[in-house]
């Protein structure tokens, strides 16, 4: 597999992984924008999408409208776009999902990145102007990243193809299941159906049916429904239920459940885990590719 990632040599960590993996960095700055692009890596395309949302910020600054302020959360988990005094999250940036990230060389405030959208798989890229923090910020994103490719390589990354055979088989016990069931439900109608016939060829004024009825061999229908009774215990109270699943569903690394499949039901399978991997497999194979570059190419762009 590549590099998780590039970056000149000469550059260092910003942080501790413990702080990026059990808890975030925070950092303020002002958002001024997205903005698709065609590309998920380049400087070009970085430099293009910066002017485009620079000149609709000086276009709305004109207008009295001020550059909305957000809180960034980094950590293994993504890059968390939140308003920070609600701290609703605005967008959330899984790190598998962004490839490219850059800052301005020259401005020390500007940087952006390439994040792949989940729903509408477009690239898209964020411009933020960051109080002079630019390039420790790309860091961070650099670091939080190779913290979390890593971290895939530990819970699974490596067996991948054996965890999508045992997602597959999982599912395919899923669609005997339900095939089970159609044919319990229409075994239930048919019977239903025979003993309607019964009733209706039976003459009028004859004895009552026999208890419990029975079909023309002479067997008790079969109910697919199982009704179960409640035994009282030999003291006379009754016994304790059975303890249920706890309702709590923890989330693995990257936010999606957990799965055993030797202990799920049906209802616990994620259908999207094949998918789910091989996104997260290719995103980490493509890597993170951190630059600094020049955003200011004109008087224009010198100040948000």
């Amino acid at each position: 597999m590549n590099r998780a990632f590039s970056r000149k040599k000469d550059k260092t960590w910003m942080h501790t992984p413990e702080a990026l993996s059990k808890h975030y960095i925070p950092y303020n700055a002002k958002f001024l924008g997205s903005t698709e692009v065609e590309q998920p890596k380049g400087t070009e395309v970085v430099r293009d999408a910066v002017r485009k949302l620079k000149f609709a910020r000086h276009i709305k600054k004109s207008e009295g409208q001020k550059i909305p302020k957000v809180e960034l959360q980094i950590s293994i988990y993504g890059v968390k776009i939140l308003e920070p005094k609600t701290k609703e999250v605005q967008h959330n940036c899984q790190l598998h999902r962004i490839s490219f990230c850059a800052d301005d060389k020259t401005d020390k405030r500007i940087f952006t990145f390439i994040c792949k959208d989940s729903e509408s798989n477009k690239h898209l890229c964020y411009v933020f102007d960051s109080e002079k923090c630019a390039e420790e910020i790309t860091l961070t994103i650099g670091q939080a990243f190779d913290l979390a490719y890593r971290k895939f390589l530990e819970s699974g990354g490596k067996d991948v193809e054996t965890r999508k055979q045992i997602a597959g088989l999982q599912k395919r016990i899923q669609d005997l299941e339900t095939e089970n069931m159609e044919l319990k439900n229409k075994v239930q109608d048919l019977e239903s159906q025979l003993r309607t016939t019964q009733v209706s060829a039976s003459p009028a004024g004859t004895g009552t049916p026999k208890s419990p009825s029975t079909d023309i061999f002479d067997m008790v229908p079969f109910s697919p429904v199982s009704h179960v009774t409640s035994t009282p215990a030999r003291n006379g109270t009754q016994p304790p239920p059975v303890p249920s699943r706890a309702t709590e569903i923890k989330r693995d690394l990257f936010g999606a459940e957990p799965f055993d499949p030797f202990t799920c039901g049906a209802g616990d399978f994620p259908p999207d885990i094949e998918s789910k991997l091989e996104e997260m497999q290719e995103g980490f194979k493509m890597g993170l590719t951190l630059e600094g570059t020049v955003f200011c190419l004109d008087p224009l762009d010198s100040r948000c």
